[in-house]
């Protein structure tokens, strides 16, 4: 169990985490938050259905780990478009389902992120430092999601595009800034993937 997700009865997971990496994960969990940005405003109109039908932003988001977050449904607005009327037409399109559909997104990423912060704070220290986290099959999805967006986020702050873009980075030499960046992106990388195991039948 150390250092990696095991299946439990009922279909959830376990690990064991030390007070470190706890500690990490807890932070990037909240940097993420920080990130998405708050949740509906609290003098938000009394209409229960005034969020539901609420528009969502039409540009995407200028901040690199947020596009990565939140990618243009129709293709890369970066990418040469074919043809200028092509390229208006895939920047309406887009723009048209961002407006409404980004707000579910940050809400479904804010409370995975949510999720693992409050299952980490509600963890029972062991007597020699860290403790079993058990997590049931909707709270091991969350953290799924979670760790994916964690790695997004941590990906575009590297700038890796694709996995062989992670090569270069096993070579970096301690005194290198992106070093811990690096390890964490490697490291929830193998919780993610031991994650998925317990997930699959």
């Amino acid at each position: 169990m150390p250092g990696h997700f095991e299946p439990t009865s009922g279909g959830g997971a376990a690990v064991a985490l030390d007070d470190v990496e706890i500690s990490i994960i807890r932070s990037l969990a909240v940097q993420l938050l920080e990130l998405i940005g708050p949740g509906p405003a609290e003098d938000a109109p009394d209409d229960p259905l005034a969020e539901l039908f609420a528009d969502g932003p039409t540009e995407p988001p200028r901040d690199p780990v947020l596009r990565r977050l939140f990618p243009d449904a129709y293709g890369d607005p970066e990418r040469a478009p074919d043809s200028p009327a092509q390229a208006e037409e895939r920047l309406a399109h887009s723009a048209e389902f961002r407006r409404y559909t980004e707000n579910d997104l940050r809400a479904g990423k804010r409370e995975n992120a949510l999720a693992v912060i409050r299952t980490l704070d509600s963890l029972t220290p062991a007597g020699d430092g860290g403790a079993i986290l058990r997590l049931t099959p909707q709270e091991s999805r969350q953290w799924l999601t979670a760790l994916n967006d964690l790695r997004l986020a941590i990906g575009a702050r590297l700038g890796i595009t694709a996995e062989e873009d992670t090569d270069v980075l096993y070579g970096l030499p301690d005194e290198d800034s992106r070093k811990p960046m690096v390890m964490a992106y490697l490291w929830l990388g193998g919780l993610q993937e031991t994650l998925v195991g317990t997930l699959t039948p």
